[in-house]
């Protein structure tokens, strides 16, 4: 198949030909598949079009070639591409949850010559897809596609994080009622607990936040931060808060209280854990006619009103999940009655049986090699097991000093197998939702898991008091994101980002201009998206045209 030209009557056609063999000469003859029409009048748009259709069946680079040699192929250059999928997916909530406009409203009196909007949300995505620091965030910016940033500079980015700190209040009030109101959950119902982060500094500051104190990251010779969260039922963080790092949960719950109450919200009931009871907390946890949750240690000895309450006998009563529950009032009818309920897990109990018995075989193989000894070794290998933090509870001490087994420790350990006790100040509530109430603080416990392990907020190299806490408040914004795409997709974040990956966005130029085109949307992709209420990115979401 060819073309070919023909002169007739004085003038030149082209024509789409085929030569074919004659069956009774054996010649072979042309055969006009297509006429063109006049040489001078040919159609050469419809001609680049042939030419490009026909192109599709070649290898790339030979179309290309062609394409230049027939002298209609436009100039055209791939300059890379941009990750799409994951900040495209963050952006979506971002404007979903309304936190765009909330920042941009409180701009409005302020003249930033820099888009901080913008910028918030490249920190708040950058702690989500791959935490990094500041500085290397300009480089990691030009990276993935962000609308309305093509680039950053660091001092823009630290400007940014100082507004953030500047609103944050109002940021987190709106967060707070854009959950119970746009995504209709529960808010009632808030679970608060403590975790802490540590710096990369030698010593501890005079003032300022960076204090030495209990690390839950065993670096107990770094300065920490104490970082706490208010979390709903479906594990999203509606309110964060830094502390020194020497400060104690009993101290936190007037700070949290009140910032609380001037939200003016209805009725709350907060979930905590038994770090945060106290007789001062548990009064002002009822403030402004709120209740509270409270978990209660077991091992406090044989006087209290805690004690008090797991020694009244009673009936348990098995719920659906297995779990059995007593309730007990103490100074029932009086102005000072209090509400317990004793919990026992059966299988959590089997497991305290195993391990107990697991430890006390191996005490006494302990006991039974210390015999042997005599002498230093002796003194030495007793000390290291009575001050052992497993097996040392169920040891005493003879008279003569010799380590014998505690069995009366070990009976009295036995009665608390499986068993957890919970205080609560609403009398209304009923016991089955107070216990369930009370086991989703895993809720929060994952929120510090992810806080440490998947927006990387340790280690913290920043030094001056309102960056620290700007910081903060970019890791919980990026969880919150994070955690409403889970509970929305039913997907881990892990799984997200891996499905998103390959969603990219490709630059391209042309003799015309400039063109940025977003790879396919695979079936899994839409589906993903669409369960998130959000949108498919746009086929071309910027055209250049080339300058005069």
């Amino acid at each position: 198949m060819y073309l070919r030209t023909i002169r007739t009557q004085g003038r030149e056609y082209v024509q789409l030909a085929h030569n074919r063999r004659d069956p009774q000469t054996g010649k072979p003859r042309a055969q006009i598949l297509y006429h063109f029409g006049p040489k001078d009048r040919l159609d050469l748009e419809g001609l680049r079009r042939l030419v490009q259709s026909i192109s599709r069946f070649l290898e790339p680079a030979e179309a290309r070639q062609i394409q230049e040699q027939l002298g209609f192929a436009e100039a055209f250059q791939y300059l890379g591409s941009r990750q799409l999928g994951g900040s495209w997916l963050l952006d979506g909530l971002w404007q979903r949850l309304r936190l765009a406009d909330t920042v941009k409203r409180l701009l409005v009196e302020r003249h930033y010559r820099t888009p901080v909007e913008r910028l918030l949300f490249a920190l708040v995505a950058n702690r989500a897809l791959a935490p990094s620091s500041k500085l290397a965030l300009e480089h990691w910016v030009t990276q993935v596609w962000i609308e309305e940033l093509p680039e950053v500079e660091v001092h823009q980015l630290y400007r940014a994080m100082d507004f953030l700190l500047e609103a944050h209040d109002a940021i987190q009030r709106e967060v707070y009622w854009t959950v119970a109101n746009l995504l209709n959950l529960e808010v009632d119902v808030l679970f608060l607990d403590t975790t802490s982060t540590y710096f990369e500094i030698a010593g501890e500051d005079a003032e300022g936040l960076r204090q030495w104190g209990y690390s839950r990251d065993g670096r107990p010779h770094q300065a920490q931060v104490v970082i706490g969260f208010a979390v709903t039922r479906d594990g999203i963080p509606v309110r964060c808060w830094v502390w020194p790092g020497q400060t104690v949960d009993q101290n936190l719950v007037a700070e949290v209280k009140r910032d609380l109450n001037e939200w003016k919200l209805g009725r709350v009931l907060l979930v905590l854990d038994s770090g945060f009871n106290s007789e001062e907390n548990r009064r002002i946890l009822q403030g402004a006619g709120d209740h509270y949750i409270l978990g209660e240690r077991l091992r406090l000895g044989q006087q209290g009103v805690p004690a008090e309450a797991l020694r009244r006998a009673g009936k348990y009563r098995v719920l659906e999940d297995g779990l059995a529950i007593k309730e007990v009032l103490v100074h029932q009818g009086s102005a000072v009655e209090q509400r317990f309920l004793v919990v026992r897990n059966p299988e959590e109990a089997e497991r305290d049986r195993r391990r107990r018995a697991e430890s006390i075989t191996r005490l006494e193989k302990e006991l039974a090699e210390l015999e042997q000894l005599t002498g230093k070794p002796h003194t030495k290998k007793a000390c290291a097991l009575r001050a052992h933090p497993v097996l040392g509870r169920y040891l005493r001490q003879t008279k003569r000093g010799k380590l014998r087994l505690d069995k009366a420790k070990i009976r009295a350990e036995a009665q608390f197998d499986g068993k957890f006790l919970v205080r609560t100040s609403d009398p209304s509530l009923p016991a089955e939702d107070v216990v369930r109430g009370y086991k989703q603080l895993w809720q929060i416990e994952r929120v510090h898991r992810d806080l440490k392990h998947t927006v990387d907020i340790r280690p913290v190299y920043h030094r001056l008091e309102e960056r620290i806490r700007a910081h903060v408040l970019l890791c919980w914004l990026a969880l919150l994101l994070i955690r409403v795409a889970e509970n929305e997709s039913g997907r881990s974040w892990h799984q997200l980002k891996l499905a998103l990956a390959s969603l990219d966005v490709g630059r391209h130029r042309l003799k015309s201009g400039e063109v940025w085109q977003t790879s396919p949307v695979t079936p899994e992709q839409k589906q993903l998206l669409a369960a998130l209420q959000l949108p498919e990115p746009p086929r071309y979401p910027r055209i250049e045209p080339a300058r005069a």
